[in-house]
């Protein structure tokens, strides 16, 4: 009789641990503490930014994010509390890297060096980096930057771009740096640099905020093609795995292009700004065939 009542118990002490297994550390320690730990930017619109009150996300990332919180939990089989945490464009990847963050739901580049310390997602956005000028200071590629006093965002992908632009074309330049995308914009508007590089869909959003957005143009040149990932915790292929699904699923849905078309074809807070940046045949052909494909 005994024999009887140990053999269901062994199973479904197996059966509990095999399901356990099956989460991974990420959904397990969500699932432990009822709470999930979103990394948004404060600035990197339309990606991911707060709002007037300084203290609510908004974004396409942040709502990709929402899409995988549902996933959680529906896989948890319980409500999960989600906790916003601002997350630097300096101390985004180690804050994941560390678990101060279960995802950060940004705008960040998926290269292979930043392979070393998390995990992409499938790629969610393809944007091209490029320069921004004022309309009417006579600039019209990146030759004419010699000499120049050139910004970039601290954090970002574009000083390393700038600095193998400038080698390429064999010309100096000046290089400054923004702490944030706000303040770069900020130092472009009062005159301190000449031009603002960055990527493409950051500029266009800091440049629909400005006071006066038809006094700025992006040069039609671009200096690099960059794939964005959500960054997740490294060596966790049961947490990608999930994030992964819910990307493809949206894609394939088209809820995706929905959500695109309410963040880049639509007006957004605060401002009722309008990108008016169209999905791009790169993002396109993403959307086709989902892929997590790094740069150098």
């Amino acid at each position: 009789m005994m024999r009887k009542i140990l053999l269901p118990l062994l199973l479904l002490t197996s059966l509990a641990q095999a399901q356990e297994a099956d989460l991974g550390p990420t959904l397990k320690r969500i699932a432990e503490a009822g709470t999930i730990q979103l990394g948004h930017r404060e600035a990197a619109i339309p990606f991911s930014y707060v709002l007037a009150d300084k203290a609510t996300p908004a974004g396409f990332s942040w709502e990709l994010c929402g899409r995988i919180v549902k996933a959680v939990e529906a896989k948890l089989g319980k409500e999960i509390r989600i906790v916003p945490v601002v997350a630097t464009a300096n101390a985004r990847l180690m804050m994941v890297k560390v678990g101060m963050a279960d995802i950060e739901c940004g705008a960040t580049t998926h290269t292979v060096g930043r392979e070393s310390q998390v995990a992409f997602s499938n790629t969610f956005f393809v944007s091209e980096v490029k320069v921004m000028v004022r309309a009417d200071s006579g600039i019209k590629s990146f030759t004419d930057l010699a000499g120049k006093r050139i910004l970039t965002t601290s954090g970002s992908t574009a000083d390393r771009l700038v600095k193998q632009a400038a080698m390429q074309r064999n010309q100096t330049v000046r290089q400054m740096m923004g702490r944030s995308h706000a303040e770069s914009m900020a130092m472009l508007v009062r005159g301190d640099a000449d031009a603002y590089v960055g990527d493409d869909a950051i500029l266009v959003g800091e440049r629909a905020n400005s006071a006066s957005p038809e006094s700025y143009v992006l040069l039609p040149e671009s200096l690099s093609v960059e794939p964005y990932g959500l960054a997740l915790p490294k060596d966790d292929p049961a947490f990608k795995k999930l994030v992964d699904g819910v990307l493809v699923q949206l894609m394939q849905s088209g809820e995706f292009e929905t959500l695109y078309n309410q963040w880049f074809m639509g007006a957004i807070a605060p401002t009722g700004a309008n990108l008016n940046l169209p999905m791009s045949n790169l993002l396109k052909a993403v959307v086709a065939n989902p892929n997590d494909r790094p740069v150098n």
